[in-house]
């Protein structure tokens, strides 16, 4: 069993969700959503401090073939950052479709009414569903290091 928390990463042009594990890296829980901006990293640390977190995960963002898509450039660049600014372990998991699994956990009746206009739907589906996507990363992850 690994010991510690871990925070996952589902990297996003304009938000990154956020999950952190239980304490002793087994279940993973949906943190928050922070902005992309350049108040991220201040944010990231405030969450890594106060949650005593050991291990970072982040998302590989990957196209349907399994290669790298126009988003993933910008991920291992986060990588690299991170790795840079803070002094824990990074790992990568493949996050092929977890947003989309999220959105799919959290579409209620009212929200795929016919009725919405399909911005709306899509723009209050994804804003909750960040961290739901990390979460789903997270757990991958763990379950992947604990068999």
């Amino acid at each position: 069993m690994t010991k510690g928390k871990f925070l996952a990463v589902d990297y996003g042009t304009k938000r990154i969700g956020i999950a952190i594990s239980d304490e002793g890296g087994t279940l993973a829980f949906p943190r928050e959503i922070i902005p992309n901006d350049k108040f991220f990293f201040k944010a990231f640390a405030e969450i890594l401090k106060k949650e005593k977190i050991s291990q970072i995960v982040v998302g590989e963002s990957t196209d349907f073939s399994g290669k790298p898509n126009p988003v993933s450039g910008r991920i291992k660049s986060f990588i690299v950052e991170l790795e840079k600014r803070f002094s824990l372990p990074v790992h990568k998991q493949k996050e092929f479709l977890t947003s989309v699994e999220a959105r799919k956990f959290k579409t209620n009746k009212k929200e795929t009414s016919l009725s919405q206009t399909h911005s709306r739907v899509k723009n209050k589906k994804t804003s909750r569903a960040d961290a739901s996507a990390a979460a789903l990363i997270l757990q991958r992850y763990l379950d992947r290091i604990n068999k």
